[in-house]
């Protein structure tokens, strides 16, 4: 036997080794599932099999991300507050949204008897409207002009937040560019604009007398109370007090009834200078910030050190 065929059966059992080591780790290596648009399919993980404490970390993000729990999860108290998740959205709704229905132009219908639902029981689901302008933008015969401005509207009671302008992109500019639905979201803009921006005078000089928004809000029952409740509470979580007549006027309210809505719908306070008093909450209570740095004996040694070498 020659030299190099002794080096041959020398090396025969690591490469084998190395063949069994490689097997077993694609034996072992893990598998989780994950979400995709087409439906759950499995992904290997890269898996380094020197670092078995990975292993731990990544059967946990496996439980984590199965269909199961995702599915079971609470919509988070900012989800409702700005409608992405609201708790009065039936399964229905929630299949086509998580599913691939909401690609299909039959859900159309579905979707604009929920709007209406929205529209008469007072709460709004962002979420699905915006998957129905997505459909009217993908099948542009099927847009309804007065479904889209009930959703715009909608979308005005939730400010301040960025839902009526999601909305707004999503309609085609050419259908938005003349007649009277470019009418109806020139004046949707611009009464956006001022509750955006507190000007809250302004927008019910705008809403009130106005026929263009007497129609667009007709379908939207108690938009006026939402937008009331909405004002509201952004006042709560600014002030501690302030004068009645300036939550008048934010209110588009009379003297008499502005009192009526903050003792009975806000349960707050009025004394008899005219000072609404603001019960304290975590947003409007003034917090003391306290700012506390360490500093052991080995860092400010150092600092000695560095003092007196600099002097040397």
């Amino acid at each position: 036997m020659t030299l190099q065929s002794r080096d041959h059966v020398t090396k025969l059992p690591k490469l084998l080794g190395f063949a069994y080591h490689l097997i077993g780790a694609e034996h072992d290596r893990p598998r989780v599932h994950t979400l995709s648009p087409f439906g759950a399919h499995k992904r290997p993980l890269s898996h380094n099999p020197s670092k078995t404490s990975l292993r731990p970390t990544i059967t946990n993000l496996s439980t984590t991300l199965t269909p199961s729990s995702t599915a079971n999860k609470r919509p988070s108290k900012s989800n409702k507050m700005n409608g992405e998740d609201p708790p009065e959205r039936p399964e229905y709704i929630t299949s086509i949204i998580n599913g691939l229905e909401r690609y299909n132009p039959e859900a159309v219908g579905s979707l604009e008897t929920y709007v209406q639902e929205q529209c008469e029981q007072k709460f709004c689901d962002a979420n699905a409207n915006r998957t129905l302008l997505k459909l009217y933008q993908l099948n542009p015969d099927r847009l309804k002009e007065e479904v889209v401005t009930n959703i715009l509207v909608k979308a005005l009671t939730l400010f301040p937040s960025a839902q009526f302008s999601l909305a707004l992109h999503l309609i085609n500019p050419s259908a938005a560019a003349t007649g009277e639905l470019h009418e109806a979201l020139t004046k949707l803009r611009s009464l956006n604009s001022q509750l955006e921006g507190s000007q809250y005078a302004q927008f019910w000089a705008s809403v009130d007398g106005d026929d263009l928004c007497a129609d667009l809000i007709a379908d939207i029952s108690g938009f006026e109370d939402m937008i009331r409740h909405r004002i509201a509470q952004l006042v709560s979580q600014a002030f501690r007090e302030l004068k009645l007549s300036h939550l008048e006027s934010w209110l588009g309210l009379s003297e008499d009834a502005t009192r009526k809505f903050v003792t009975d719908v806000c349960g707050w306070s009025v004394d008899g200078e005219g000072n609404i008093k603001v019960p304290s909450n975590p947003d409007n209570e003034a917090k003391k910030a306290e700012i506390r740095e360490d500093v052991n004996v080995e860092q400010f040694a150092r600092v000695i050190r560095r003092t007196w070498e600099e002097t040397v």
